[in-house]
């Protein structure tokens, strides 16, 4: 990687990785230091904890047990930890994970410009990096890694499930977190608009974690626009919707456009204000009867049904084992050429491929919240409108910026 891009890269992700320096030439040789050792990176008790959180963990413990708690005839182990939403916080956790820990590769990783900020030290330190609940489409675009991998959903898709379904409804506004994942999103929605023949009327962008939205959604109100794509998550985005159904902004004729839910932001937010919002997902846990085993076996230990994140890290890590054992070792660009080779089928995606940009290809599926009346059992919240096909659902490679794309395309 060159040092002007390294530059653009820092720039992007809006912090500066401390303490990171190249990582010398591994060649391929069973586990490494006797053991594969998983760190779950996540926000453990912030706005984004109800999405990923200790519910990721227990999705990564179950995959370690499922699998026997062994690959190679060497045990795997999980460790956790909190980034708070920082990517200082993140990628000192992930330097000391590496340097001292010995942590082999790093899972889930919300909050996009941590997710990006730790993909550069994978890059530099030879780890593989799986992001599931981070969503940023630049991290297999112009920010892409040999060593990173894009398992879950990515901004380009959501874009293409919720974006240009609504694209004809009206002008739309945009309600923006202002950070990387808020920008991305917000980008490939537009996007996704505008080439559908809609337009935007225009956006605001409000800090992380904001509390009070009142004056955003006045400025929507205001701006003659029929649709509010709210580009935010987790506790964000549950607060924006409450308090436009409190301040009479649905009641006035606007729609809202969720462009990042969880099934965990329904719960939290209740049908009778959700009902009838658009959610496009990777994952819902009633979709069919391997979806709904593997859930309940979830709500087992977490109490609640997983999201869309959680499934993801759960059978990214299977599939992580799965490819170093067919690689013979740990060392992280074997792993991740052959998890490049092997297809993925399981509960969560039925004949996915990773990319050589690393992005893993798989249906999404457009759902819509129910009206309470037709929930017939707790978290049974939505329902199938239709299913994106894999190929169709995200950034074809002719249009991206990886540069480990072959030229082409």
């Amino acid at each position: 990687m060159s040092r002007k891009h390294r530059a653009i890269v820092m720039a992007a992700i809006g912090t500066i990785v401390v303490g990171v320096s190249p990582a010398s030439a591994q060649t391929a040789e069973p586990i490494s230091d006797g053991l594969v050792k998983i760190g779950v990176l996540n926000d453990q008790s912030g706005i984004y904890a109800d999405m990923a959180g200790p519910g990721s963990t227990i999705a990564a413990q179950m995959a370690v047990e499922d699998f026997g708690g062994k690959v190679l005839g060497k045990p795997v182990e999980i460790v956790s930890g909190d980034h708070q939403n920082k990517p200082d916080v993140g990628s000192a956790v992930v330097n000391r994970w590496i340097d001292v820990e010995q942590v082999d590769t790093i899972v889930d990783l919300p909050t996009s410009s941590v997710m990006l900020a730790v993909q550069e030290i994978g890059r530099q330190k030879n780890r593989l990096i799986i992001a599931s609940t981070g969503g940023s489409s630049d991290f297999t675009g112009k920010f892409c890694s040999p060593v990173g991998i894009h398992w879950t959903y990515d901004t380009y898709g959501l874009a293409v499930g919720t974006g240009q379904p609504l694209a004809s409804r009206g002008p739309w506004f945009f309600l923006t977190a202002d950070y990387a994942f808020g920008h991305a999103l917000e980008r490939d929605t537009a996007h996704a608009v505008t080439k559908a023949g809609g337009k935007v009327a225009g956006g605001v962008r409000h800090p992380q974690g904001n509390h009070d939205f009142s004056s955003f959604l006045l400025q929507a109100q205001s701006s003659g626009a029929k649709i509010i794509g709210i580009a935010n998550s987790g506790a964000d985005t549950v607060n924006a919707i409450k308090q436009a159904h409190e301040f009479g902004i649905t009641a006035s004729g606007l729609q809202l456009a969720g462009l990042y839910m969880h099934i965990t932001d329904v719960h939290a937010i209740g049908l009778k204000q959700a009902q009838g919002l658009l959610m496009t997902q990777a994952f819902y846990w009633d979709l069919n009867d391997e979806t709904r085993a593997w859930s309940k076996r979830f709500y087992e230990r977490h109490k609640a049904m997983p999201t869309m994140g959680q499934a993801g890290v759960y059978s990214s890590i299977i599939h992580y084992l799965k490819a170093i054992e067919a690689a013979g070792t740990d060392e992280a660009q074997a792993v991740a050429r052959k998890m490049k080779e092997l297809p993925v089928n399981d509960f969560f995606a039925k004949s996915g491929k990773v990319r050589e940009d690393g992005r893993m290809v798989h249906d999404l599926y457009v759902l819509e919240v129910k009206k309470p009346e037709e929930s017939r059992e707790p978290w049974d919240y939505l329902k199938l409108i239709r299913t994106i096909p894999g190929d169709e659902a995200f950034r074809p490679l002719s249009e991206s910026e990886c540069p480990l794309v072959s030229v082409g395309q």
